[in-house]
């Protein structure tokens, strides 16, 4: 039986930048080591790994969310040229629940980081996608 959501692994390469938008957000830095060799190589299928591995957890919530990021030394990670483009396979999007959208928004954007579109209401929400680390899609949602 599952029980919650645990954490959501981004690959960055501008690993400052990345911890800033998430801190923006609430989230601290719980923990920061370096992963190498084995047995990192096999469990995530890449020989010869060495990365910076970051968690990062959202303050006083329950329970514990975890963004985790990591950064490779070795090897080069992939680039993913539609990342942005949310009619790809794949993962599309990351939501999170807050209580002010146009506030969160606002601190995003005093921090140099933007809105995609303007903020919308559908389904009893008021919804926006923002900009988040290496183009992955970020979406804030404030419930009515």
């Amino acid at each position: 039986m599952l029980r919650h959501f645990d954490h959501l692994t981004i690959v960055v390469r501008d690993l400052e930048r990345a911890k800033a938008f998430f801190a923006v957000l609430g989230f601290r830095e719980a923990l920061s080591v370096v992963i190498t060799g084995e047995p990192f190589a096999s469990y995530m299928g890449v020989p010869d790994i060495e990365a910076e591995h970051v968690t990062l957890v959202l303050e006083q919530v329950s329970p514990r969310t975890e963004i985790q990021l990591l950064h490779y030394r070795h090897p080069d990670p992939l680039p993913d040229a539609h990342i942005r483009d949310l009619s790809r396979i794949g993962m599309n999007h990351i939501c999170f629940s807050v209580d002010d959208v146009a506030e969160e928004v606002a601190k995003l954007k005093a921090h140099g980081f933007e809105a995609r579109n303007a903020i919308m209401d559908f389904h009893a929400r008021k919804l926006v996608f923002i900009d988040g680390p290496e183009g992955v899609t970020v979406e804030l949602a404030e419930w009515h």
